[in-house]
């Protein structure tokens, strides 16, 4: 025992003895602790031993959620070819590629408002707000009223009528083709695509979808 006490500096059976009063310690810090440093303490020494934890849980589940997402994806891919689109595959564009954003203010400071830098519809009617409170700009020259429309069976182009960018899919007014569905109704709008950059040519030229 003296033999311990010159090596260590401590007494036989320190550890020991310090074991057994940790459990009063942390009893003791169990009713005293309030507040935000009380919450991960308790948590820390109340949970259930031998649990399983949250990411073990979530293999059991897997294949199932596999099946479910892929049935999803399934449908959406049927939905998808029940149009013959002309440009099947089409670059996403961002959001800083399609608005640019404009800073207002004596000293440019606010940044809130927006100029959309591609091709938008602009009907007969249509009105700017006033600068003070127009969010998105949408200029003069980028705002068109018609679309090229071309029938891939008709071979025939008419002038119908947003963003309208390479690819998008637009619903146009049918009603001048004189179309009839097969139940005898008179078809009004039609979906078509838009197959070349509007920005660039300064007109909308689409195919429609058949």
């Amino acid at each position: 025992m003296e033999k311990q006490t010159r090596t260590h500096r401590k007494h036989y059976g320190y550890e020991k003895e310090k074991e057994s009063h940790k459990a009063h310690e942390r009893s003791k810090k169990a009713k005293t602790m309030i507040g935000l440093k009380a919450k991960p303490y308790h948590t820390q020494h109340h949970t259930p031993q031998g649990v399983m934890p949250a990411y073990l849980l979530d293999r059991e589940e897997l294949s199932r959620a596999k099946v479910l997402s892929n049935m999803i994806k399934q449908k959406r891919k049927e939905k998808a070819g029940k149009w013959e689109v002309p440009l099947p595959k089409v670059r996403a564009q961002g959001e800083t590629e399609v608005l640019k954003v404009i800073r207002t203010g004596k000293r440019e400071k606010k940044a809130w408002k927006r100029m959309v830098t591609k091709v938008c519809f602009g009907s007969d009617g249509f009105m700017r707000k006033p600068p003070k409170y127009e969010t998105f700009i949408r200029p003069m020259g980028l705002r068109l009223k018609n679309a090229h429309v071309t029938h891939p069976e008709l071979k025939a182009t008419i002038c119908l009528f947003g963003v309208i960018m390479k690819g998008t899919v637009t619903e146009v007014n049918m009603s001048e083709l004189g179309l009839v569905t097969q139940g005898g109704k008179v078809m009004w709008g039609k979906y078509a695509q838009v197959t070349h950059n509007a920005v660039n040519d300064g007109c909308i030229n689409a195919v429609l979808l058949t």
